[in-house]
């Protein structure tokens, strides 16, 4: 376990984290620090818990967003797989019934050829 400090609305806080994760901590308490100066700034002095918790809602109300929108947007994606899957499936039947087509075309020349050579073969007198 590592330890920083990072101050939040002008006071310094001993934190625990991961090791390795102390940078992404003391970046997360930076980032409510300017959301608290920001509502300090648009707000007045109204109260150092009453600043912390507005900062708070804030967040928690970008993350309500942000989980709608990750929600919808896998809904969107989970839409176009399906989407390509069924495209995907008439490829392929598109495919094998092209493929069936070129080959009884190719039976039909072929049984046509025979004929042809036959009828040209048995109706010419050589000699």
């Amino acid at each position: 376990m590592s330890h920083v400090n990072v101050t939040i609305n002008g006071r310094l806080y001993r934190m625990a984290c991961e090791e390795g994760q102390e940078n992404q901590l003391i970046d997360l308490a930076a980032s409510f620090e300017t959301r608290i100066e920001g509502l300090r700034g648009k707000f007045g002095e109204i109260g150092d818990a009453r600043l912390t918790v507005m900062a708070a809602l804030t967040v928690c109300d970008e993350l309500i967003d942000a989980t709608e929108r990750v929600r919808s947007l896998e809904q969107e994606l989970g839409a176009l797989r399906d989407v390509r899957m069924m495209a995907s499936d008439r490829a392929r039947a598109t495919q094998t019934a092209v493929a069936k087509a070129l080959n009884a075309a190719a039976d039909r020349i072929e049984k046509t050829t025979q004929v042809l050579n036959r009828t040209i073969g048995g109706g010419v007198a050589i000699g």
